[in-house]
């Protein structure tokens, strides 16, 4: 059985990894309607979704809201799932006090405003899930459902909602 320490030092890998990675999860933003951002049930915790459109540049812009294959492109559109995916991250924080306290990344839903009849959501939402296996390795793996929309809150351009499995 591992000492406190060894159990420290050996599930601090993935908040080390983000680092290695040179990530800096954003500040986790209050809901913006009547639901939490998170709920535990048994060891599975359930993420609210979260939006691209919130994602601000320093000169004020948002890059991450439109449509994909309108106001913007397929990597824009993998872009704004990846930072989506790095608030999901922020919500595991919260909720665990650590990423690192990550099992598996259960599922993973993906939401992709793209234009009408827009074929590409998959390749836009594997900007979430590359970065989810970039910092959990195979536990980053998951099933997940990509579904183009004809709009999503705040004009964002992709909205990600997970189901982690933890073990504090």
């Amino acid at each position: 059985m591992l000492s406190k320490e060894e159990r420290d030092l050996e599930q601090s890998v993935y908040e080390k990894k983000l680092k290695s990675l040179g990530i800096e999860l954003p500040k986790l933003p209050a809901p913006l309607g009547s639901y939490v951002p998170w709920v535990m049930s048994g060891n599975l915790l359930y993420l609210s979704g979260s939006v691209s459109s919130l994602f601000q540049n320093p000169d004020g812009t948002r890059p991450y809201v439109g449509a994909v294959g309108r106001e913007r492109t397929l990597e824009e559109g993998q872009a704004a799932a990846r930072y989506a995916a790095m608030v999901q991250m922020a919500a595991i924080r919260d909720a665990l006090g650590s990423i690192d306290w990550v099992k598996r990344i259960v599922f993973m839903t993906g939401f992709v405003w793209g234009v009408e009849g827009f074929p590409d959501s998959p390749k836009v939402i594997n900007g979430a899930s590359d970065l989810f296996g970039a910092v959990f390795g195979g536990s980053g793996r998951h099933a997940r459902a990509a579904v183009a929309v004809a709009g999503l809150p705040g004009g964002a351009t992709v909205e990600i909602q997970t189901v982690v499995e933890f073990d504090v």
